[in-house]
């Protein structure tokens, strides 16, 4: 048995799980793994200028490859720095390992009753505990094979999702006896019932009016291209939520669209109008189903299907639940649905062509004065071909891509879901083209978000990163001035007054990116070819928005998911 410092055991493990790309900021109690990592030279160093931005991109890669996204933070602001970035990896099930480093054992408070005994002492293992699987401190060196090991599993396992290690700074410098590491697999899943599954395609052929809605679920699962084997195979049409964007290229004869809050139109009197409903791997919040969950329900079947048995149930009664990961339920109904013979649901589908045809997405912001961001989204899609991914940050760009973009059947959607955190956009952008190597992504952002990760401009350039910046600048934080609009008297106060944002373009310039503006619909497609002009090489395109456009349609608050603003009027102000 060898011998090994603690801080190159890491370092050798993380390369043995298939890490390629540790994100981090150096502070002094990580100075160690930083090092180890450095003198191996298998893992390359990301080095950012947030530790937000490290866990943003460490969430992207999480979510790209399936290979747990790993970001180091040091002690204390280091560490606390890294909260938004873990919580949004777990709302949005994202296998991720964050490292932290820890003041050295003889400089922790223990029991003593002081606010702090080290410099920088910030107890972050139970402030991080409800935004994490699990979170452990190592207080022991001899525990560090086994707890890493443990992390990766956890991470993979299951629901996906972010696990924590807090490592002292003295227990990385201490010597081990540990065997060279290996691969860590996550654990089975069970293998659903058969039976249950032979009743749900039995009864999805026999729906006259039947439904697939796929969350991201799929994507957290590994189980996109199956999935989209069964679809094939049953023929029946899919809506999305906002994070399966991707489960079904835009093409696709059976895709629908996107559903919610600010889903297509057509897609949600698809989704009302439904007689038969399968979920698949979506948890049907309420930005999904309206505040009214029984109407949501209605007197139809819905299917549930999800590996977390806590969202069965939860917000809308009735379902029946089958719990089981995707990635065992998939392969079963695509292997049962070989033998059985489903109907072209010829009618049906029909009847979904004919409302999307009645509610284009283009036109519902048609009288909006200059660039249609709807219209703007094809636009860039039809130039974007060569995107691994597009990374949206939040706001009402996030909504306009969702409602619009055409993703072709190798590209990604990475956003941030649950946590809805603006500034994710950069950082992500920048882990998800280092997960696709030589292949461009789209970030597309709005300028009030864009600002918040704004310094990652520089971790672009030096790492050289085929990165295409779309900024839709309306000169405000446009989703909450919507809201202003809709229950404050039209009152902006910090949305549209007391906001300013930079000419994006001179702040480009500055950090050497190439860049330009565009704020005339007829020169929109120029502009994006000119991004396009070098696929390797940065650039950033700020597409002038008019100020008062709205993120059309709305559901309107406390009424069914069909109607939906500026139609309709929301009953109460929303409270989520």
């Amino acid at each position: 048995m060898r011998t090994i410092k603690v801080s190159d055991y890491v370092a050798e493990f993380l390369h043995a799980q298939g890490v390629r790309h540790v994100f981090e900021l150096v502070g002094g109690m990580i100075t160690q793994f930083v090092d180890s990592i450095h003198v191996q030279g298998n893992i390359k160093l990301i080095s950012v200028h947030h530790e937000q931005a490290a866990a943003f991109a460490a969430d992207a890669v999480g979510r790209v490859t399936g290979v747990p996204g790993v970001a180091m933070a040091t002690s204390g602001p280091g560490a606390t720095n890294l909260l938004t970035g873990i919580g949004s990896a777990y709302f949005d099930s994202s296998p991720t390992v964050f490292i932290t480093g820890q003041v050295t054992r003889s400089e922790q408070k223990g029991q003593r009753a002081v606010r702090q005994l080290g410099f920088q002492e910030t107890d972050i293992v139970p402030i991080a505990t409800p935004l994490t699987k699990a979170a452990w401190r190592v207080q022991v060196p001899e525990e560090i094979p086994g707890r890493l090991a443990d992390a990766f599993r956890l991470a993979q396992s299951g629901r996906p999702g972010p696990v924590l290690l807090d490592i002292p700074m003295d227990v990385q410098s201490v010597r081990i006896s540990a065997e060279p590491p290996g691969r860590v697999t996550p654990t089975t899943a069970v293998t659903p019932d058969a039976a249950a599954i032979e009743q749900v395609l039995a009864e999805l052929a026999a729906a006259q009016r039947p439904l697939i809605l796929v969350g991201g679920g799929i994507r957290a699962a590994r189980a996109t291209e199956v999935f989209r084997g069964v679809v094939d195979r049953v023929r029946v049409p899919v809506v999305n939520s906002l994070l399966a964007m991707d489960a079904l290229p835009y093409q696709h004869a059976q895709r629908v669209g996107m559903i919610g809050s600010y889903g297509n139109r057509w897609a949600n009197f698809a989704l009302a109008q439904a007689d038969y409903l399968l979920v698949l791997g979506s948890r049907l919040d309420v930005r999904q189903t309206g505040a009214l969950t029984e109407a949501f329900k209605g007197d139809r079947t819905i299917v549930h299907v999800d590996c977390d048995v806590a969202e069965m149930n939860n917000r809308v009664k009735g379902c029946r639940a089958i719990v089981s990961d995707l990635q065992a339920f998939l392969p079963v109904a695509l292997s049962l649905a070989a033998d059985r013979r489903f109907p072209e649901h010829a009618d049906w589908m029909r009847q979904i062509a004919q409302l999307k045809s009645a509610w284009p997405d283009t036109r519902e912001l048609q009288d909006m004065p200059g660039i249609n961001p709807n219209v703007f989204m094809h636009q860039l899609s039809a130039r974007s071909r060569a995107a691994a991914a597009y990374v949206a940050d939040v706001g009402q760009h996030q909504m306009w891509a969702a409602q619009s973009l055409e993703l072709d059947t190798h590209q990604h959607f990475l956003t941030s879901g649950g946590m809805g955190a603006m500034g994710f956009g950069l950082p992500a952008a920048i882990g998800a083209a280092l997960a696709c190597p030589d292949h461009p992504v789209v970030m597309i952002a709005g300028d009030g978000g864009f600002q918040l990760n704004l310094q990652e401009l520089q971790t672009v350039v030096r790492n050289r990163l085929p990165l295409k910046l779309v900024i839709l600048n309306n000169r405000c934080h446009g989703m909450v001035r919507q809201f202003q609009q809709s229950y404050f008297g039209e009152r902006y106060q910090s949305t549209f007054w007391g906001y300013s944002a930079p000419d994006f373009t001179q702040v480009a310039h500055a950090y050497g990116i190439a860049a330009a503006t565009v704020q005339e619909p007829a020169k929109v497609e120029q502009a994006v070819d000119a991004m396009w002009q070098d696929p390797a090489a940065p650039f950033l395109l700020q597409v002038m928005i008019d100020t008062m456009a709205n993120a059309y349609p709305k559901v309107a608050f406390g009424k069914p998911i069909t109607e939906m603003e500026p139609f309709a009027k929301p009953v109460e102000m929303e409270g989520t």
